[in-house]
């Protein structure tokens, strides 16, 4: 029956095409910027070969098997066989134990991250989000952030954290909706959503995690690459939700100290300026 050869060759050669198309690299990951990056791609390389394996030796298996046993007008009959239950259970333990292995492994990775506190000179950031925008609060040079109360929040007057004017620690704050970083300096982000849970994902960070209203997450990272990366919302938020995006700019040492010295209009002034300076990185 050519059909049978046909469906079993369609089968390798999708396999194959499946195959090629990680290994010629051209669609992967841009390049990482983060401490935590090379541990990830390890992890999700090692992850990729492992169900990769386990594809292709299925694939492979099923041409086969339809190859083998294609109608050739023989009139040979099909027979019933109930298999052979220690051979089921040798390769259900090995399945079981490389899969267990690597998932364990990939914790481990995670936890490395997530676990762990921040340092104690690590740069600290307030996010928060709303449809459909990111904000930032910095504390300014007292390194104090000022309170904020949600019923301070409006839009209209331009405070999107609910930040208290009359607090005296809330003088030097500033809010602003771009992510400003120190290379080479672990930041921490206290994420939380003003309205609905929203995701905080920075792909050539390796990074991704909810900011959900009513909980403060803390989280931190340390980027290794200056330049301005995109930060897109991960989790669907609503009908505009294509346009909740920012930049994340990470800076060497003396432009960064001065850009967070800066009180709020001369704030987003240099920013503008750095924004030319530093190209969309993809």
């Amino acid at each position: 029956n050519p059909m049978g050869r046909a469906l079993a060759v369609f089968s390798w050669l999708m396999t194959i095409l499946s195959v090629w198309m990680f290994v010629n690299g051209r669609w992967w990951f841009p390049a990482s910027i983060a401490e935590h990056g090379p541990a990830y791609d390890r992890q999700f390389m090692l992850t990729l070969i492992v169900v990769g394996v386990a594809f292709a030796a299925a694939q492979i298996g099923l041409g086969y098997t339809i190859w083998r046993y294609r109608d050739t007008g023989s009139g040979e009959r099909a027979t019933y066989s109930h298999g052979n239950n220690r051979l089921e259970v040798v390769w259900t333990s090995i399945t079981a134990v490389i899969f267990i292995t690597v998932a364990v492994l990939g914790q481990r990775v995670w936890a490395q991250l997530h676990f762990q506190p921040a340092p104690a000179d690590a740069a600290r950031v307030h996010v928060v989000a709303q449809q459909f925008q990111w904000n930032f609060h910095y504390p300014g040079p007292d390194n104090t952030f000022g309170r904020t109360d949600p019923k301070l929040i409006s839009d209209e007057s331009i405070n999107y954290t609910g930040l208290d004017q009359q607090d005296a620690a809330a003088a030097d704050d500033t809010v602003t909706q771009t992510l400003v970083v120190q290379l080479d300096r672990t930041v921490e982000l206290m994420l939380t959503a003003r309205d609905v849970t929203h995701s905080f994902w920075v792909p050539p960070l390796r990074f991704k995690q909810d900011a959900v209203p009513g909980v403060k997450i803390p989280v931190h990272f340390k980027p290794v690459k200056p330049g301005r990366y995109e930060i897109a919302c991960a989790e669907l938020c609503g009908q505009q939700h294509y346009k909740m995006k920012a930049y994340m700019l990470v800076l060497p040492e003396a432009e960064y100290r001065e850009v967070v010295a800066l009180k709020q209009a001369q704030f987003e002034q240099r920013l503008a300026e750095l924004f030319k300076k530093y190209p969309e990185t993809y």
